[in-house]
């Protein structure tokens, strides 16, 4: 199967070293991707934005030439949404990694921009349940191998025209909740609640992790999206 890695915000290709290896031992064909523009400067990244992200995605998938299975990361999720939607088809399966699938007219999140692109914030930015299973020299490690987005990425609205992604088989792999857990919460959350309902296929697997696995236990989250894979 031709595995396609798309990292969160911040996070190129690299980002998924750690878990590529066993991927590919188990026979799997990986795609670990770095998406347009990330490390680029403002004058080089100002046009880009999700929907740039999201061809990108949809490229690689037309180029396996075959089924494929998308693995996304926290923002990465949008952006492989947004494909499957795109190419449902050719999608075996949706792999979010701690994140959710988005409505439509949805944004990543709202980050500063620095000298017009949005730099790495800093781990101390984020929730503590998210970061505590980080090592200091984890920590240390990917600050320094972060990158800039481009400024208009983590807040442009995600376009989700048609219905086709739902048909997809979609498996949740989140930190801290269980399958009881992330429906009874997801039924409070609006229209993310509503995307999440119209999927025709889903499961979630809890990790145990904070958000960052491919970091702080890549063995486990390589054989829960090879668990995913197998289904």
């Amino acid at each position: 199967m031709d595995i396609i890695l798309v990292p969160g915000l911040w996070l190129d290709a690299s980002s998924w070293e750690d878990v590529v290896a066993a991927l590919e031992s188990a026979g799997h064909t990986t795609h670990p991707l770095t998406l347009p523009g990330v490390g680029a400067s403002a004058s080089d990244s100002s046009d880009i934005g999700i929907q740039d992200w999201v061809d990108a995605v949809v490229t690689e998938i037309d180029a396996a030439g075959g089924p494929v299975v998308l693995v996304g990361h926290s923002g990465g999720g949008n952006v492989v949404w947004a494909a499957a939607e795109a190419r449902a088809d050719s999608v075996r399966r949706v792999v979010f990694v701690d994140t959710v699938p988005p409505p439509g007219g949805n944004g990543i999140s709202e980050f500063e921009i620095v000298d017009g692109v949005v730099p790495f914030p800093g781990w101390d930015s984020f929730d503590a349940p998210d970061v505590e299973d980080l090592a200091p020299g984890v920590r240390e490690k990917w600050a320094a191998r972060a990158r800039s987005v481009p400024a208009r990425v983590p807040t442009d609205p995600l376009v989700l025209e048609g219905t086709h992604r739902h048909r997809v088989p979609v498996t949740l792999l989140m930190g801290g909740m269980d399958d009881a857990e992330f429906r009874a919460a997801v039924s409070e959350w609006g229209p993310f609640g509503e995307e999440f309902e119209a999927i025709d296929h889903s499961e979630v697997v809890r990790l145990g992790t904070g958000h960052w696995p491919q970091f702080s236990q890549p063995d486990r989250l390589a054989s829960a999206i090879l668990e995913a894979v197998s289904r």
